[in-house]
């Protein structure tokens, strides 16, 4: 049987033709502090102009090496005296980039889209603060988030965690802490193309090696600065999918798409998660690639996914909280 090369969506193909023309150096060939730069720089230029929201605050949660900085969001048109659904998000860039500011327009979307509080997270980055830095600092914001629901106007029995991307890895990770009782428990995980295993040796590592903006090389480039020590890969904090098991994890929506090197071990981590009795929702995109979330001025998909993923958590958060199902959608 002939097989064919996955098709490319014209908005991908456009955009990574004017990356190309544009002369940008990949990431793994440039400086850590250069990379963040050009990461800042070319999120600005691909998203579109932020959503209003109710109230947008920074806070800070007590961390190992100081505070830790976050970012609230509350949906537009909720009610500031009600305790509302938490998100507690973690931002992509491979360990290594973005900050409150490069994913604030996906925290924006997902609060005004499931109605809900979003809190962001700053974690510390590698290469100057290596594994387990970023997890650690994860783990005290969700604490923190629990700890003070009450003076953040959160409702403690719906909190979630999610994240994209490198975010991803840490939401997967704080889901299976709580699920052990190390961390307070999460009802949903919101997993957007996550990094879920650090051995980098599927077939889509082998297959996405040029052509967009993170391949196999860039990937590699993050997982060196992140986890140095090759033996710390294998731990399922730092690579979920070689957690022992995944039973009794939070139910999970996982985004993958087919043009990116994460695509098998995110498709990977779904299925186990079903096959070891966890609902799961899972979207594969078979036309886009990776970092389209932070994309949405020239990625088309990029709304409604982001509203198929914000539906997935207010439906999510009503069956946490045992609520029949609206009767304007009956």
């Amino acid at each position: 049987m002939q097989t064919h090369e996955p098709a490319m969506h014209p908005d991908v193909v456009a955009l990574v033709r004017a990356i190309r023309e544009s002369g940008r150096p990949p990431f793994e060939a440039l400086t850590p502090d250069a990379a963040r730069e050009a990461y800042s720089a070319g999120r600005a230029a691909l998203q579109p102009p932020p959503d209003p929201v109710a109230e947008v605050r920074d806070l800070a949660a007590p961390g190992e090496a100081g505070p830790v900085p976050l970012r609230l969001y509350r949906g537009a048109g909720t009610d500031p005296a009600v305790l509302l659904p938490c998100l507690l998000y973690l931002h992509g860039g491979g360990w290594m980039l973005g900050n409150l500011d490069s994913h604030d327009g996906i925290c924006r979307r997902l609060a005004n889209g499931a109605g809900a509080c979003v809190i962001a997270v700053d974690y510390r980055l590698a290469p100057e603060h290596p594994f387990p830095a970023a997890l650690n600092d994860a783990a005290a914001a969700l604490a923190y988030v629990a700890a003070e629901a009450g003076s953040l106007r959160v409702d403690p029995a719906r909190l979630a965690v999610g994240g994209d991307s490198a975010g991803g890895n840490l939401a997967a990770v704080l889901a299976l802490m709580g699920r052990d009782g190390t961390l307070p428990r999460s009802v949903f995980q919101l997993l957007l193309y996550p990094v879920v295993d650090l051995a980098m040796t599927g077939d889509s590592y082998a297959r996405v090696t040029d052509g967009v903006p993170i391949t196999a090389a860039t990937m590699r480039w993050f997982v060196d600065h992140y986890a140095p020590d090759p033996d710390t890969r294998d731990h399922w904090h730092a690579a979920p999918l070689r957690a022992g098991s995944l039973a009794g994890a939070p139910p999970a929506f996982v985004l993958t798409c087919t043009h990116d090197p994460l695509r098998d071990e995110g498709r990977a981590y779904a299925a186990r998660l079903e096959r070891e009795g966890v609902p799961v929702t899972a979207l594969h995109l078979s036309d886009q690639m990776h970092g389209i979330l932070t994309m949405g001025r020239a990625i088309g998909a990029t709304a409604p996914v982001l509203a198929f993923a914000a539906a997935a958590l207010r439906e999510a958060w009503r069956s946490a909280a045992g609520e029949p199902v609206p009767s304007d959608i009956r």
